[in-house]
């Protein structure tokens, strides 16, 4: 099984980029749904954030005011590492859950869409590692205009991550999306055929079709030698 990571900034395009890959039939995990479905009323993760940040971070129905709950770890660097060290070990179980379900289904490329791909070191399980970069003005720009908000706000947001040129010093793929929408699907094309080769002997070793072929294999095996010692000892 081959496992894709790909990461970026906020505003650089990976979402887009996700997208691109689903609708050519690879599957994607998505940490951002995972994220959002261990921050639900009621779950552990929820119960912890709101244990720690109080229940004014909720709205009327008891489900987070994400907003609100991120207006106030990207403005404070401390609040964000708590909030960080208390969902990401639901996160990762999440993602590692979702990888073993397509897994089991057979699947033999899996894409993990993951803002925090090397801040967590999820991207030891990855190869490649695909980045979607853009230069800081046009993030800055791309995020006001998405967000409405002004310049100081999208600026504490992008500074709370990671700079994207070291992410792209990280990757082993770079997807530059400084250009027009038409030029980042032309070099989603490149980038796809890439992905999309035949698995490698090892990939698919590690594929369920491939433990199967091994299981088989060793079943073969066992029984060939039954027959063997069988045939000796008669």
């Amino acid at each position: 099984m081959r496992i894709v990571g790909l990461t970026g900034g906020i505003s650089s395009g990976k979402s887009t980029v996700s997208n691109l890959f689903k609708s050519h039939g690879i599957l994607v995990v998505d940490a951002d749904i995972v994220a959002r479905n261990v921050l639900k009323k009621g779950t552990g993760g929820w119960k912890k954030v709101v244990a720690a940040f109080g229940e004014e971070i909720l709205q009327d129905d008891g489900e987070v005011n994400r907003p609100k709950l991120g207006q106030i770890v990207f403005s404070d660097a401390s609040k964000r590492q708590i909030l960080n060290r208390l969902l990401a070990p639901h996160i990762s179980s999440g993602i590692i859950k979702e990888v073993l379900r397509l897994w089991l289904k057979g699947s033999k490329i899996i894409v993990l869409d993951i803002p925090l791909l090397f801040e967590t070191k999820m991207d030891r399980w990855t190869n490649p590692t695909i980045v979607v970069w853009v230069d800081p003005e046009t993030q800055l720009r791309r995020l006001v205009a998405r967000d409405k908000s002004t310049d100081e706000d999208a600026r504490n947001r992008i500074e709370a991550q990671m700079p994207l040129d070291l992410k792209r010093s990280k990757a082993d793929i770079v997807i530059d999306n400084t250009g027009s929408l038409e030029d980042l699907n032309e070099r989603f094309k490149e980038v796809l055929f890439e992905v999309a080769r035949p698995l490698t002997w090892k990939e698919f070793t590690l594929s369920r079709q491939g433990v199967l072929l091994a299981l088989f294999s060793i079943f073969v095996g066992v029984m060939a030698l039954k027959k063997t010692v069988h045939s000796h000892v008669v």
